[in-house]
Protein backbone atom coordinates (compact mmCIF):
# COMPACT_ATOMS: atom_id res chain seq x y z
CA UNK A 1 0.00 0.00 0.00
CA UNK A 2 2.85 1.58 0.65
CA UNK A 3 4.69 1.61 -2.67
CA UNK A 4 0.95 2.28 -4.30
CA UNK A 5 0.85 5.17 -3.10
CA UNK A 6 3.77 6.20 -4.90
CA UNK A 7 3.52 4.73 -8.21
CA UNK A 8 -0.07 6.98 -8.13
CA UNK A 9 1.82 10.20 -7.00
CA UNK A 10 4.39 9.61 -9.86
CA UNK A 11 2.32 8.23 -12.16
CA UNK A 12 -0.58 10.60 -12.32
CA UNK A 13 2.39 13.78 -12.70
CA UNK A 14 3.50 11.67 -15.86
CA UNK A 15 6.14 10.06 -14.91
CA UNK A 16 7.36 6.59 -15.73
CA UNK A 17 7.06 4.41 -13.12
CA UNK A 18 8.96 0.96 -12.56
CA UNK A 19 7.22 -1.29 -9.81
CA UNK A 20 9.76 -3.19 -8.51
CA UNK A 21 9.15 -6.33 -6.35
CA UNK A 22 9.94 -9.80 -4.99
CA UNK A 23 6.47 -11.05 -4.59
CA UNK A 24 4.07 -11.19 -8.06
CA UNK A 25 0.94 -10.48 -6.18
CA UNK A 26 1.93 -6.77 -5.11
CA UNK A 27 -0.62 -4.67 -5.44
CA UNK A 28 1.36 -2.23 -7.34
CA UNK A 29 2.12 -4.57 -10.57
CA UNK A 30 -1.73 -4.06 -10.80
CA UNK A 31 -1.34 -0.05 -11.13
CA UNK A 32 -2.23 1.29 -14.63
CA UNK A 33 0.45 3.59 -13.50
CA UNK A 34 3.48 1.13 -12.92
CA UNK A 35 5.10 -1.54 -15.35
CA UNK A 36 6.17 -4.39 -13.36
CA UNK A 37 9.49 -5.87 -12.88
CA UNK A 38 9.66 -9.03 -10.31
CA UNK A 39 13.19 -8.66 -8.26
CA UNK A 40 15.28 -10.92 -6.21
CA UNK A 41 14.16 -10.51 -2.22
CA UNK A 42 16.77 -7.99 -0.98
CA UNK A 43 16.05 -9.94 2.59
CA UNK A 44 17.78 -13.09 1.69
CA UNK A 45 19.80 -12.42 -1.35
CA UNK A 46 21.05 -8.57 -1.19
CA UNK A 47 23.95 -8.67 -3.77
CA UNK A 48 21.25 -10.28 -6.58
CA UNK A 49 18.73 -7.50 -6.19
CA UNK A 50 21.37 -4.83 -6.14
CA UNK A 51 22.39 -6.53 -9.47
CA UNK A 52 19.06 -6.42 -10.78
CA UNK A 53 18.78 -2.88 -9.49
CA UNK A 54 21.69 -1.77 -11.39
CA UNK A 55 20.52 -3.15 -14.75
CA UNK A 56 17.79 -1.02 -14.17
CA UNK A 57 20.71 2.01 -14.82
CA UNK A 58 20.00 5.29 -14.37
CA UNK A 59 16.21 5.59 -11.86
CA UNK A 60 15.41 7.42 -9.25
CA UNK A 61 14.48 5.23 -6.28
CA UNK A 62 11.50 4.79 -3.42
CA UNK A 63 12.38 1.99 -1.28
CA UNK A 64 9.14 1.71 0.38
CA UNK A 65 10.95 -1.35 2.69
CA UNK A 66 13.69 -1.54 5.33
CA UNK A 67 15.44 -4.34 3.24
CA UNK A 68 15.49 -2.76 0.33
CA UNK A 69 15.69 1.03 1.49
CA UNK A 70 19.59 -0.74 3.46
CA UNK A 71 20.87 -2.69 0.57
CA UNK A 72 20.47 0.46 -1.65
CA UNK A 73 22.25 3.02 1.12
CA UNK A 74 25.01 0.58 1.22
CA UNK A 75 26.11 0.20 -2.51
CA UNK A 76 24.54 3.79 -2.77
CA UNK A 77 27.71 4.86 -4.40
CA UNK A 78 28.66 1.90 -6.56
CA UNK A 79 24.85 2.32 -8.26
CA UNK A 80 23.66 4.58 -11.11
CA UNK A 81 20.19 5.32 -8.97
CA UNK A 82 19.49 8.97 -7.14
CA UNK A 83 17.80 7.85 -4.14
CA UNK A 84 15.97 10.52 -1.49
CA UNK A 85 18.12 9.29 1.68
CA UNK A 86 21.38 9.80 2.17
CA UNK A 87 23.97 6.69 1.78
CA UNK A 88 24.73 3.90 4.82
CA UNK A 89 27.15 5.52 7.46
CA UNK A 90 24.30 8.13 7.67
CA UNK A 91 21.44 6.04 7.28
CA UNK A 92 22.71 3.49 9.43
CA UNK A 93 23.23 5.66 12.34
CA UNK A 94 19.77 7.36 11.66
CA UNK A 95 18.20 4.24 12.13
CA UNK A 96 19.27 3.00 14.89
CA UNK A 97 16.73 3.44 17.74
CA UNK A 98 19.74 4.39 20.32
CA UNK A 99 21.09 6.99 18.53
CA UNK A 100 17.33 8.57 18.00
CA UNK A 101 16.98 8.61 21.80
CA UNK A 102 20.69 10.27 22.36
CA UNK A 103 20.20 12.97 19.77
CA UNK A 104 16.66 14.04 20.66
CA UNK A 105 17.91 13.87 24.65
CA UNK A 106 21.00 16.39 23.26
CA UNK A 107 18.55 18.58 21.52
CA UNK A 108 16.25 18.90 24.27
CA UNK A 109 13.97 16.95 22.48
CA UNK A 110 11.29 14.83 24.68
CA UNK A 111 11.63 10.92 24.64
CA UNK A 112 10.19 7.87 27.01
CA UNK A 113 12.48 6.69 29.61
CA UNK A 114 15.05 4.34 28.02
CA UNK A 115 17.49 2.10 30.09
CA UNK A 116 19.90 -0.33 27.98
CA UNK A 117 21.03 -3.21 29.77
CA UNK A 118 23.86 -5.71 28.58
CA UNK A 119 22.07 -9.18 30.16
CA UNK A 120 18.63 -10.35 30.54
CA UNK A 121 18.80 -9.80 34.57
CA UNK A 122 19.77 -6.06 34.02
CA UNK A 123 16.81 -6.45 31.76
CA UNK A 124 14.56 -7.31 34.32
CA UNK A 125 15.95 -4.65 36.74
CA UNK A 126 15.20 -1.62 34.30
CA UNK A 127 11.67 -2.96 34.07
CA UNK A 128 11.62 -2.74 37.23
CA UNK A 129 12.99 0.86 38.05
CA UNK A 130 11.13 1.83 35.31
CA UNK A 131 7.54 0.49 36.10
CA UNK A 132 5.46 -2.24 34.37
CA UNK A 133 3.97 -2.50 31.88
CA UNK A 134 7.51 -1.71 29.47
CA UNK A 135 8.58 -2.42 25.93
CA UNK A 136 11.22 -4.37 24.98
CA UNK A 137 12.66 -2.51 21.58
CA UNK A 138 15.67 -3.64 19.44
CA UNK A 139 18.13 -0.69 19.04
CA UNK A 140 18.47 -2.33 15.15
CA UNK A 141 14.89 -2.93 14.10
CA UNK A 142 14.93 -4.58 10.73
CA UNK A 143 16.05 -8.41 11.52
CA UNK A 144 14.04 -7.96 14.72
CA UNK A 145 10.86 -7.15 12.42
CA UNK A 146 11.89 -10.07 9.80
CA UNK A 147 12.02 -12.32 13.13
CA UNK A 148 9.35 -11.62 15.47
CA UNK A 149 7.01 -9.92 12.98
CA UNK A 150 6.42 -7.16 15.34
CA UNK A 151 8.22 -3.79 16.14
CA UNK A 152 8.49 -4.38 20.04
CA UNK A 153 7.34 -7.28 22.96
CA UNK A 154 5.19 -5.41 25.33
CA UNK A 155 6.15 -6.94 28.72
CA UNK A 156 3.58 -6.44 32.32
CA UNK A 157 5.53 -8.53 34.48
CA UNK A 158 9.80 -8.41 35.07
CA UNK A 159 9.92 -12.00 33.99
CA UNK A 160 8.33 -11.12 30.63
CA UNK A 161 10.77 -8.49 29.95
CA UNK A 162 13.59 -10.78 31.21
CA UNK A 163 12.35 -13.43 28.61
CA UNK A 164 12.08 -10.73 25.92
CA UNK A 165 15.72 -9.33 26.38
CA UNK A 166 16.92 -13.33 26.02
CA UNK A 167 14.83 -13.80 22.70
CA UNK A 168 15.85 -10.76 20.87
CA UNK A 169 19.47 -10.45 22.54
CA UNK A 170 21.10 -9.97 19.18
CA UNK A 171 19.24 -7.40 18.05
CA UNK A 172 20.51 -5.19 21.13
CA UNK A 173 17.24 -4.86 23.06
CA UNK A 174 16.38 -1.36 25.26
CA UNK A 175 14.20 -1.22 27.87
CA UNK A 176 11.62 1.60 27.39
CA UNK A 177 8.43 2.71 29.39
CA UNK A 178 5.44 2.60 27.65
CA UNK A 179 3.91 5.95 27.41
CA UNK A 180 0.45 5.38 28.24
CA UNK A 181 -2.44 6.92 25.76
CA UNK A 182 -4.11 5.28 23.09
CA UNK A 183 -3.89 4.74 19.32
CA UNK A 184 -5.07 8.75 18.68
CA UNK A 185 -1.93 10.19 20.79
CA UNK A 186 0.82 8.98 17.99
CA UNK A 187 1.64 12.15 15.36
CA UNK A 188 3.50 11.24 12.36
CA UNK A 189 5.93 14.42 10.90
CA UNK A 190 6.58 13.22 7.31
CA UNK A 191 8.56 14.97 5.30
CA UNK A 192 10.94 15.61 2.64
CA UNK A 193 14.25 17.36 3.12
CA UNK A 194 16.62 18.62 0.54
CA UNK A 195 20.59 17.91 0.32
CA UNK A 196 21.18 22.15 1.16
CA UNK A 197 18.97 21.55 4.09
CA UNK A 198 15.27 22.98 3.03
CA UNK A 199 12.23 21.35 3.75
CA UNK A 200 10.45 21.75 0.50
CA UNK A 201 7.17 19.25 1.55
CA UNK A 202 5.97 19.08 5.23
CA UNK A 203 3.08 16.67 6.67
CA UNK A 204 1.17 16.02 9.80
CA UNK A 205 -1.23 13.80 10.97
CA UNK A 206 -1.95 11.61 13.61
CA UNK A 207 -2.79 7.60 14.15
CA UNK A 208 -6.43 7.12 15.02
CA UNK A 209 -6.69 3.27 14.71
CA UNK A 210 -3.96 0.82 14.40
CA UNK A 211 -3.33 -3.17 13.51
CA UNK A 212 -3.06 -4.39 15.56
CA UNK A 213 -4.21 -2.04 18.44
CA UNK A 214 -1.23 -0.33 20.86
CA UNK A 215 1.76 -1.62 18.26
CA UNK A 216 0.82 -1.93 15.00
CA UNK A 217 0.56 -0.07 11.89
CA UNK A 218 -1.89 1.99 10.99
CA UNK A 219 -5.57 1.75 9.84
CA UNK A 220 -7.00 5.24 9.91
CA UNK A 221 -5.46 8.19 10.01
CA UNK A 222 -6.23 12.00 10.01
CA UNK A 223 -4.31 15.13 8.68
CA UNK A 224 -3.54 17.89 11.41
CA UNK A 225 -1.32 20.75 12.12
CA UNK A 226 0.65 20.38 15.40
CA UNK A 227 3.83 22.98 15.54
CA UNK A 228 5.57 21.81 18.28
CA UNK A 229 5.19 18.30 16.94
CA UNK A 230 6.52 19.76 13.25
CA UNK A 231 9.07 21.83 14.88
CA UNK A 232 10.79 18.91 16.81
CA UNK A 233 10.38 16.27 14.01
CA UNK A 234 12.71 19.07 11.57
CA UNK A 235 15.13 19.84 14.40
CA UNK A 236 16.36 16.55 15.19
CA UNK A 237 16.22 15.69 11.09
CA UNK A 238 18.60 19.06 11.64
CA UNK A 239 20.76 17.74 13.90
CA UNK A 240 21.29 14.24 12.42
CA UNK A 241 22.29 16.39 9.27
CA UNK A 242 19.53 13.96 7.39
CA UNK A 243 18.41 14.79 4.05
CA UNK A 244 15.34 12.83 2.20
CA UNK A 245 12.12 11.42 2.93
CA UNK A 246 11.11 10.53 6.67
CA UNK A 247 8.60 10.07 9.02
CA UNK A 248 9.43 10.70 12.29
CA UNK A 249 6.97 9.52 15.05
CA UNK A 250 5.69 11.07 18.83
CA UNK A 251 3.30 9.98 21.31
CA UNK A 252 1.54 12.66 23.49
CA UNK A 253 2.05 11.52 27.09
CA UNK A 254 -1.51 12.42 28.84
CA UNK A 255 0.26 12.02 32.11
CA UNK A 256 2.44 15.74 30.94
CA UNK A 257 0.88 16.28 27.59
CA UNK A 258 4.26 16.56 26.20
CA UNK A 259 5.37 15.00 23.16
CA UNK A 260 7.78 12.02 23.06
CA UNK A 261 10.07 10.57 20.29
CA UNK A 262 8.74 7.30 19.27
CA UNK A 263 11.03 6.90 16.31
CA UNK A 264 12.29 7.98 12.81
CA UNK A 265 11.82 5.92 9.69
CA UNK A 266 13.88 7.29 6.54
CA UNK A 267 11.51 6.05 4.04
CA UNK A 268 7.97 6.84 3.06
CA UNK A 269 5.50 5.49 5.36
CA UNK A 270 2.10 3.41 4.79
CA UNK A 271 0.06 6.84 4.85
CA UNK A 272 1.90 9.19 2.82
CA UNK A 273 -1.01 9.09 0.28
CA UNK A 274 -3.08 10.95 2.68
CA UNK A 275 -0.19 13.58 2.91
CA UNK A 276 -0.42 14.14 -0.97
CA UNK A 277 -4.04 14.33 -0.76
CA UNK A 278 -3.18 17.24 1.31
CA UNK A 279 -1.34 19.44 -1.09
CA UNK A 280 2.34 17.63 0.26
CA UNK A 281 3.01 14.71 -2.60
CA UNK A 282 6.10 13.88 -0.84
CA UNK A 283 6.64 11.52 -4.19
CA UNK A 284 6.67 14.02 -6.72
CA UNK A 285 8.39 16.86 -4.64
CA UNK A 286 11.86 14.35 -3.99
CA UNK A 287 11.21 13.13 -7.40
CA UNK A 288 11.33 16.90 -8.85
CA UNK A 289 14.43 17.77 -6.85
CA UNK A 290 16.30 14.64 -7.33
CA UNK A 291 16.27 15.12 -11.13
CA UNK A 292 17.25 19.25 -10.92
CA UNK A 293 13.48 20.74 -11.18
CA UNK A 294 13.08 23.77 -8.93
CA UNK A 295 10.52 22.81 -6.53
CA UNK A 296 8.42 25.40 -4.09
CA UNK A 297 7.82 24.71 -0.55
CA UNK A 298 4.53 22.94 -0.43
CA UNK A 299 1.70 23.89 1.90
CA UNK A 300 -0.42 21.77 3.52
CA UNK A 301 -4.13 21.99 3.51
CA UNK A 302 -6.87 19.57 4.09
CA UNK A 303 -7.13 19.75 7.64
CA UNK A 304 -8.99 16.78 9.06
CA UNK A 305 -9.31 14.38 6.13
CA UNK A 306 -8.71 10.90 7.05
CA UNK A 307 -7.04 7.91 5.16
CA UNK A 308 -7.96 4.67 5.77
CA UNK A 309 -7.51 0.91 5.15
CA UNK A 310 -11.59 0.04 4.92
CA UNK A 311 -11.10 -3.47 4.11
CA UNK A 312 -8.61 -5.68 5.80
CA UNK A 313 -9.05 -9.86 5.54
CA UNK A 314 -10.09 -11.22 9.04
CA UNK A 315 -11.66 -7.22 10.25
CA UNK A 316 -14.25 -5.14 10.18
CA UNK A 317 -14.47 -2.73 7.51
CA UNK A 318 -13.57 0.81 8.69
CA UNK A 319 -14.99 3.25 6.25
CA UNK A 320 -14.75 7.24 7.43
CA UNK A 321 -17.05 10.35 6.96
CA UNK A 322 -16.38 11.20 3.13
CA UNK A 323 -13.88 12.35 1.76
CA UNK A 324 -11.49 10.16 2.68
CA UNK A 325 -8.53 8.40 1.14
CA UNK A 326 -8.69 5.04 0.77
CA UNK A 327 -5.05 3.00 0.58
CA UNK A 328 -6.33 0.89 -2.07
CA UNK A 329 -9.48 1.77 -3.79
CA UNK A 330 -8.86 4.85 -6.27
CA UNK A 331 -11.47 5.29 -9.29
CA UNK A 332 -8.67 6.31 -12.00
CA UNK A 333 -6.83 2.86 -11.08
CA UNK A 334 -9.45 0.69 -10.40
CA UNK A 335 -7.43 -3.41 -10.73
CA UNK A 336 -5.66 -2.75 -7.52
CA UNK A 337 -8.73 -2.50 -5.75
CA UNK A 338 -11.14 -4.77 -7.41
CA UNK A 339 -7.54 -7.83 -6.53
CA UNK A 340 -7.51 -6.54 -2.93
CA UNK A 341 -11.01 -6.83 -2.43
CA UNK A 342 -11.10 -10.66 -4.03
CA UNK A 343 -8.50 -11.24 -1.89
CA UNK A 344 -10.93 -10.07 1.25
CA UNK A 345 -13.83 -12.37 -0.12
CA UNK A 346 -11.86 -14.78 -0.08
CA UNK A 347 -10.31 -14.76 2.95
CA UNK A 348 -13.41 -14.74 4.34
CA UNK A 349 -14.86 -17.96 3.05
CA UNK A 350 -15.10 -21.02 4.32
Amino acid sequence: MNGLAAIRSLGRAGVKVLAVDHRPSALGFRSRYAEPFVSPDAGSDETRFVAFLRALGEVVVFPTHDSELNAIARYLDDLPVRAPFPAWELLERVQSKRSQLELAQAAGIDAPETRYPASALEARAAAEELGLPVLVKPEHPVGFKQRFRRQAFRCDTVQEAEDAYTRAEEFAPMVQELVPGDDDTLYTVGSYVSRAGAALGVFCGRKLRQTPRGIGTCRVGEAVWVEEVVQAALHLLHEFEYFGLSQVEFKRDPRDGRYKLMEINPRLWQWHGLASACGVDLPRIAYGDLVGEIVPEASMDGFGKRWAITLLPGERPAPQRPPYVDAVFARDDPKPGLVHLARVVRSALP
